[in-house]
């Protein structure tokens, strides 16, 4: 799996690394290509996953605002939810970010 914005591959990670949670698809915190997410002030919590915290996606000149988020420390019934701990992998927005398979 691959999240692509333009030419630039912003995240890469197997298949079956990856978790894929109400159609989207959350990418081990390892597979993000360093310095690619900044930290956004915008707030946000999931009733069930918990806090989330929002990036700004940097890709060369390209900056997308809110472009992906991760929850950092989501709640235990989450985890227990989805089948496994996806504490701090992170999702791109579809409409901003290409995923491919």
């Amino acid at each position: 799996m691959k999240a692509v914005v333009g030419e630039t591959v912003v995240a890469e990670a197997a298949n079956e690394a990856v978790v894929r949670i109400e159609g989207n698809v959350y990418f081990p915190p390892d597979s993000v290509v360093a310095g690619v997410l900044r930290d956004s002030p915008t707030p946000y919590t999931c009733p069930w996953k918990g806090r989330a915290q929002y990036h700004d996606v940097l890709a060369g000149e390209t900056v997308l605002r809110d472009g992906a988020w991760s929850y950092p420390d989501i709640k235990e019934s989450a985890a227990a939810r989805v089948g496994r701990d996806f504490s701090g992998y992170v999702a791109f927005d579809g409409r901003q970010v290409q995923i491919e398979t």
